[in-house]
């Protein structure tokens, strides 16, 4: 039995329900969402998450950038989720699991040391990397969106990538110029990652001040 970790919404949105992409600001920012998550947040049989729209699976949604060009992925038949099979996107990532908690700090925040396991398992990064938190992503309109949230995390490499999921997954890099031409002529984006590449002129910009837990826990992770 798979336990995922979810926030009540109503913790996470307390105010009103705002839908696609919302860059950290004013009034969100990776501080705020990080005690969200550590004062509220908790694991649940997966199967009772995806039917409780009153819960949301925190999904930390990675956008792999090396230099000027993003990682474009295509996910095949032979992986898991027949949802999104043939999809493209720009996001690697996945749910949030109790292996997640770092138990020599008592943290209760088990998004970096997920984001590390999540790139870990699908990509071989060489060279140096550091997570940048730069919004959220909430998207209501469907079963699928309306249980989950996005962390959308920017995660610059240094070096080179590939991917270790060979069987599940085929990539390459891509100018966002290029990706924002695969959307306007209808390429089969999955609903987090179409959004995501509207926003890539204003994402793609000189990087922020990261968290340092989630870099150094999210690269020792990878490096492991």
């Amino acid at each position: 039995m798979e336990f995922v970790f979810v926030v009540p919404r109503r913790e996470l949105f307390p105010d009103h329900f705002p839908q696609g992409f919302v860059p950290f600001g004013e009034v969100w920012n990776a501080r705020r969402l990080e005690d969200v998550v550590q004062r509220s947040g908790f694991f649940v049989e997966r199967s009772k998450a995806e039917l409780n729209p009153d819960w949301k699976q925190v999904i930390p949604y990675n956008v792999v950038v090396c230099g000027s060009q993003v990682l474009l992925l295509k996910r095949t038949k032979a992986g898991g989720e027949a949802r999104l099979h043939h999809k493209l996107t720009i996001g690697v990532g996945g749910h949030l699991n109790p292996e997640d908690l770092d138990e020599t700090t008592n943290s209760r925040n088990p998004i970096p040391r997920g984001t590390g396991r999540e790139l870990a398992e699908e990509l071989a990064l060489d060279g140096s990397f550091e997570p940048e938190p730069v919004g959220l992503i909430n998207d209501d309109s469907n079963p699928v969106g309306a249980v989950h949230v996005g962390l959308v995390q920017l995660v610059r490499v240094q070096g080179t990538v590939e991917i270790r999921e060979t069987q599940m997954l085929e990539g390459r890099l891509a100018s966002a110029a290029e990706l924002l031409q695969m959307l306007r002529d209808g390429a089969n984006f999955e609903t987090w990652s179409a959004q995501l590449v509207a926003a890539l002129p204003t994402l793609l910009t000189p990087p922020v001040r990261s968290i340092a837990t989630a870099t150094a826990s999210a690269g020792s992770a990878a490096r492991s």
